[in-house]
C-alpha cells in the first residue's frame, strides 16, 4: 500500500516577476484559498504560542464560515504552547501533517506525527511541544451542549486505524475514513479524511445544511463549486457554504484525498 503524502503550506513570496492570475475565488457560497496564497506575509502570530505561526483559513465571519475556524499551525523546533486554547468553550482537532511533537492531554502525553489525529474537547488541559518542528491542523469549533446527553471526551487516533467506509455502489472508488461514530450525539462535528481513486467521481450535486471545510492532503481534482467547476490540488482550501451544490471528479494519477471539517447532530438554531 502506497503511503499516503500530506500538503503543506509553501510559505516564502513570489518573485516579483510572477503574473498576478490565480485561482483564488471569494463568493458568498463558496471560497477556495489556493495553495500558492499561503505565503509568509499572510501568517498570524497568536496568544501564548512560542516559535509558532498559522495560517488562517477560516474563522466566522459575515458572509463566510458560521460554525468553525481552522488553522495551519506551522510549530519550529523548541516551540509550543502551554496554553494554546484560550475559549473554554472550544473544542478542537489535531491533524498533523509535518513533523512530529508531544501533545499532553489532562497529563497523558501522546507522540503526535503525520496523519495523528486528536480531538479535543472544551474545558480540556492540553499542550503541545516539538523539538524538532512540526505543522498541523487546529480547527476549533464552539461546543453545543444538550442536556441529557453526555460530554464528549478526548482521544488521539492515527489515519491508518481510523475506519474507512466506502461509499454505496462505488467499488472503493470513493471512501471516508471516520475518527468519530456519525451517530455518537456527544460530537457535534467531525473532521473526517475523503479519498477519491483516479477517476472517482462525487456523482450528484450535494446540498445539504452541513457547512464544510476541506484542506486538499494530496492529489488534484476538478471540485463542482455552486454553478463553477473549478480545479484544485494538493495543499489548496475550500470553504462552502450550508447548501452549496458540490461535486467532485478526481483527475489521477494518483488518489486525490482531502481533510473535511463538517457540523453535524444538533439542531439549527432558530435565534440567528
Amino acid at each position: 500500500m502506497t503511503k499516503p503524502s500530506y500538503a503543506t503550506p509553501p510559505g516564502g513570496l513570489p518573485p516579483q516577476t510572477q503574473l498576478l492570475t490565480d485561482r483564488a475565488v471569494f463568493t458568498d457560497a463558496y471560497a477556495v484559498i489556493p495553495n500558492g496564497a499561503m505565503t509568509d506575509i499572510v501568517t498570524s502570530n497568536l496568544p501564548f504560542w512560542d516559535k509558532t505561526r498559522a495560517w488562517v483559513l477560516a474563522r466566522p465571519l459575515s458572509g463566510f464560515a458560521e460554525t468553525f475556524s481552522q488553522y495551519i499551525m506551522e510549530v519550529s523546533a523548541g516551540g509550543g504552547s502551554t496554553r494554546p486554547e484560550t475559549d473554554p468553550n472550544a473544542q478542537g482537532v489535531l491533524f498533523v501533517v509535518k513533523g512530529s511533537f508531544a501533545l499532553s492531554i489532562d497529563g497523558a502525553t501522546h507522540s503526535m506525527a503525520p496523519g495523528s489525529y486528536a480531538y479535543l474537547p472544551p474545558g480540556c488541559d492540553w499542550t503541545v511541544s516539538t523539538t524538532v518542528g512540526a505543522t498541523f491542523h487546529w480547527i476549533r469549533k464552539a461546543y453545543q451542549a444538550v442536556d441529557g446527553i453526555d460530554s464528549p471526551v478526548a482521544f488521539v487516533f492515527d489515519e491508518g486505524t481510523g475506519t474507512t467506509i466506502e461509499m454505496p455502489d462505488t467499488n472503493g472508488a470513493w471512501t471516508t475514513t471516520r475518527f468519530v461514530d456519525p451517530s455518537d450525539m456527544r460530537y457535534d462535528m467531525q473532521v473526517n479524511i475523503v479519498t477519491l481513486q483516479p477517476g472517482g467521481v462525487i456523482p450528484f450535486a450535494e446540498t445539504h445544511v452541513m457547512e464544510h471545510g476541506l484542506y486538499v492532503l494530496e492529489g488534484k481534482a476538478v471540485y463542482r463549486l455552486n454553478q463553477d467547476w473549478v480545479e484544485v490540488e494538493a495543499g489548496d482550501f475550500m470553504w462552502l457554504r450550508s447548501f452549496c451544490p458540490q461535486a467532485c471528479y478526481a483527475g489521477g494519477p494518483g488518489p486525490f484525498r482531502y481533510l473535511l471539517y463538517k457540523d453535524i447532530n444538533r439542531h439549527m438554531p432558530l435565534n440567528r
